[in-house]
């Protein structure tokens, strides 16, 4: 799959410092509030809550959080009230750049973004200016260690998979939104484990950035906004060398 941004990978490479685990674990908690919320708390009917769940165990949400997440989604004297928003821009250098948030205050979040665009020299944009750039598809992720890459191809392309990619000692498997669940759950009858499951969005180009001081505003907006408690997701369509990436101060 061509275009695929290295955000994501280098974002997991990251060292998780306690602050940085603490606010991963409210968004876990607030993807799985939203989930039982629009699809009610019982995992086995709402796939959406399930690969919530199974993505937050994997990171290493205690499952009192994931119980008392659940809880506050289904009306448990919680007054949080969650809205789903897309905001989108573009960084330095002219990388198109898509957050998705959870917030229950949009015009903070909507500022504090606006704010860190203008910071590192980008710009945020109105809604659709750059997300057509990238399609929306299910990843669902497997550990290349524990995992027969032949038989997950087969099977996945079998169940009408896209693609499937090794990328730092992982094998990736996209598929279309459609299709994404009948996939899923059709590699777990097969006896695949994944590591996650989830949609994501991938560039259909990628920007080319050689020059330091635009890659240091580049890596420094996206830190900030992972940082963002409101923020859930950030997808960006830049390509940065290894060489590039050891020299900048993020």
């Amino acid at each position: 799959m061509s275009g695929h941004s290295k955000w994501s990978t280098i974002k997991h490479k990251k060292a998780k410092t306690d602050s940085a685990r603490a606010a991963e674990f409210q968004k876990f908690s607030r993807e799985i509030i939203v989930a039982s919320k629009l699809g009610g708390g019982d995992p086995a009917g709402n796939f959406r809550l399930r690969t919530a769940i199974e993505k937050a165990k994997a990171a290493g949400l205690p499952n009192d959080n994931i119980k008392r997440a659940i809880e506050k989604g289904c009306g448990g004297g919680s007054n949080e009230n969650y809205e789903e928003m897309t905001y989108e821009g573009y960084a330095a250098g002219g990388v198109a750049v898509v957050i998705e948030a959870m917030t229950d205050n949009k015009n903070r979040t909507a500022g504090d973004i606006r704010s860190y665009f203008t910071k590192f020299n980008g710009n945020l944009g109105e809604t659709g200016c750059v997300g057509w750039m990238f399609d929306k598809k299910g990843c669902i992720t497997y550990s290349a260690d524990s995992t027969d890459y032949d038989l997950l191809f087969e099977e996945a392309i079998n169940l009408d998979a896209e693609d499937i990619i090794e990328e730092d000692d992982e094998y990736k498997v996209y598929t279309s939104v459609p299709n994404f669940q009948g996939v899923v759950e059709g590699l777990e009858k097969a006896g695949f484990k994944s590591v996650s499951a989830e949609f994501t969005r991938v560039p259909q180009n990628t920007i080319e950035v050689k020059d330091e001081k635009t890659a240091q505003n580049i890596m420094r907006l996206l830190n900030r906004l992972e940082e963002h408690d409101d923020v859930q997701n950030v997808y960006a369509n830049f390509d940065i060398e290894e060489e590039l990436m050891e020299k900048l101060d993020v």
